[in-house]
C-alpha cells in the first residue's frame, strides 16, 4: 500500500469509527505509526467512571484523566474487552463487577453451601459468578478460576452432570475449533482451554471455558465418572 493510499485508508476508517460514536484513537497496523497511535489515549468520561475509578484505586471523581483512560484501557486489553479505548461504558463496569465477585469468592467459594458436599470429588461451576472449582467433600482441592459459560441462547445447562469423556486435544467438528483438554459432562458440553479472554463476550456454545493453565490442572484432577455440579445463571442470559 502506497503512502497517499495508506493515508486515504486510515481517513476513511476514522470517518467510520466517528459514526459509531467511538471517541478513541485509530490504530492502524503500520509501523512507528501504529505505536505512536496506541500510545494516546482519548476517551471521554463514561457512565461508569466513579465505579470504575474505586475498582482500579484510583482517585474517585468521575472524571476522567489520561491516566484514568490508560487504567481502564488496560483493564480492557487484559479482560479481552473490545473495543478497548478507556471508556468506563456498561459492558466495561459489567467485568468489572464480575471480577469483584470472583475476587471475594476467596478460597471459600461454597460458602453458601449451593455446591454439593455429599459427593466426594465435585467440580462446582457457578454461572452466576462465573467461576469453578473442585472440592472434595468440604475441602477446596482446585480454583476457584474464572471461567466462560454459554452465551445467551446456548446457555450452559445447569444440574448434576458426570464427566464421561475426555479428549486432549479435541477438534470440534461442528466449529471447527480446537478444545484443548476436553472433558465432557452433557451432550457436547465440556470444560476445556480456549485461547483468548475468558471475560469476553457475549461467551461460548454452552462449554465451560477455560484459562489453559486451568483446564490443564482440571484434566489432572479429574477423570471419567467424576461428578459436576453447575448451577445459577450467567449474567445476560
Amino acid at each position: 500500500m502506497t503512502s497517499a493510499a495508506s493515508k486515504t485508508f486510515v481517513r476513511r476508517l476514522g470517518v467510520l469509527l466517528g459514526a459509531a460514536g467511538l471517541a478513541a484513537p485509530l490504530t492502524v497496523a503500520m509501523g512507528a505509526t501504529a505505536q505512536a497511535a496506541t500510545s494516546a489515549c482519548t476517551a471521554g468520561t463514561g457512565p461508569y467512571q466513579a465505579k470504575a475509578e474505586r475498582f482500579l484505586g484510583r482517585t474517585v471523581d468521575g472524571k476522567q484523566s489520561a491516566a484514568d483512560c490508560r487504567a481502564i484501557r488496560d483493564f480492557q486489553l487484559d479482560h479481552g474487552i473490545s473495543p478497548a479505548i478507556g471508556y468506563a461504558g456498561p459492558v466495561t463496569w459489567a467485568v468489572m463487577d464480575l471480577v469483584s465477585q470472583q475476587r471475594a469468592a476467596g478460597d471459600n467459594p461454597n460458602a453458601a453451601g449451593r455446591c454439593p458436599v455429599n459427593k466426594g470429588r465435585i467440580a462446582c461451576v457457578d454461572l452466576t459468578r462465573q467461576l469453578t472449582w473442585i472440592q472434595d467433600g468440604k475441602r477446596l482441592k482446585s480454583g476457584p478460576v474464572p471461567i466462560r459459560s454459554g452465551r445467551d441462547g446456548y446457555e450452559t445447562r445447569t444440574g448434576l452432570k458426570k464427566i464421561y469423556w475426555r479428549s486432549i486435544d479435541h477438534w470440534s467438528t461442528l466449529y471447527e475449533v480446537r478444545m484443548p483438554y476436553s472433558q465432557f459432562f452433557d451432550g457436547g458440553q465440556a470444560f476445556h482451554s480456549i485461547d483468548g479472554s475468558v471475560w469476553s463476550a457475549p461467551g461460548s456454545h454452552g462449554c465451560v471455558n477455560m484459562r489453559r493453565a486451568d483446564a490443564r490442572s482440571y484434566w489432572s484432577l479429574l477423570k471419567n465418572g467424576d461428578d459436576v455440579y453447575v448451577y445459577g445463571r450467567k449474567p445476560g442470559t
